[in-house]
């Protein structure tokens, strides 16, 4: 299991820790991004696995798409129930200067101006969409303005992607720390001095900590309790049916004329680049005989 979720003993604050080393590993083997986009869609992968734990079902699904004005474009993240998470980065080739403090410079690559947008699909007639301005394009702060900004509820989260220089993935992972209604100014001075005191999510896990410890130091003096062990993966459940209802979505006419054009379709998924080959003819004959 590489997910973990705790509560302090008296119920005031929660907290969400995942190792996402191997998730977002199978992402880069899938998308084969530089180091910068590595780290940013890695980063909202490991976000959208931790706040996937609040949804109810397995089938409901979390989509969080970050669209900046940097070279990375679109980055997207969506999860359903079980934690299982898939993305895409619309560049992944990308080739930034690091930030002055050496780290890969996730801001840059994304960029500042734009929007942070959560959508939850609870299988309603609507779906609930939340949508905030960028903060910085790092993706944990802009987590948790959104929930400061459209939930109203106290959140500190913290991600980290560690890239090798082959490009390959070192660590990943991160926490999500959330005040629940009720909580004390001293309890809140106390989880911002455990904060202020724990290195970065990478080197805690570099340092083999466990996600037990992790939970540990940022619920310090809160005696926290176990709620949930979980494991998150990186999985991507395209398949030949979905991609075909999607064509003939189209309609009967925009397909005649495609296959005209070309009688096999590739369709490439866009979250594991599997392609698909699709016989044109044959869906214009099963819309026929409907």
């Amino acid at each position: 299991m590489n997910l973990l979720r705790g509560i302090s003993e008296n119920g005031g604050a929660v907290v969400c820790v995942i190792d996402s080393t191997e998730l977002v590993r199978k992402m880069e083997q899938y998308h084969k991004t530089s180091a910068v986009t590595s780290a940013a869609l890695g980063r909202l992968l490991t976000a959208a696995a931790m706040m996937s734990t609040y949804l109810k079902n397995d089938t409901d699904t979390l989509t969080l798409r970050m669209k900046g004005d940097g070279p990375a474009g679109t980055v997207l993240a969506v999860a359903n129930g079980k934690c299982e998470v898939k993305g895409y980065v619309e560049n992944p080739i990308v080739e930034i200067e690091d930030r002055p403090d050496g780290k890969l410079n996730v801001g840059g690559a994304i960029g500042a101006n734009g929007t942070l947008s959560v959508v939850r699909d609870l299988g309603l007639r609507e779906p609930y969409v939340g949508q905030i301005p960028l903060v910085s394009g790092e993706v944990a702060e802009d987590i948790t303005a959104y929930y400061a900004t459209s939930e109203q509820t106290p959140t500190v989260c913290a991600l980290g992607v560690l890239v090798e220089p082959d490009l390959s993935i070192r660590k990943a992972g991160g926490y999500l720390l959330q005040l629940l209604p009720g909580a004390t100014e001293e309890e809140i001075t106390q989880l911002e001095k455990n904060i202020a005191a724990m290195p970065s999510m990478t080197q805690m896990l570099e340092d083999g900590m466990s996600l037990e410890q992790i939970m540990e130091m940022v619920l310090h003096g809160f005696n926290p309790n176990v709620l949930d062990e979980l494991n998150a993966e990186y999985h991507c459940d395209c398949s030949q049916e979905r991609v075909e209802r999607a064509l003939i979505s189209m309609g009967k006419a925009e397909l005649e004329n495609l296959a005209q054009e070309e009688p096999v379709a590739e369709v490439c998924c866009q979250f594991c680049d599997k392609v698909w080959k699709i016989e044109l003819n044959r869906l214009v004959e099963q819309i026929k005989n409907q």
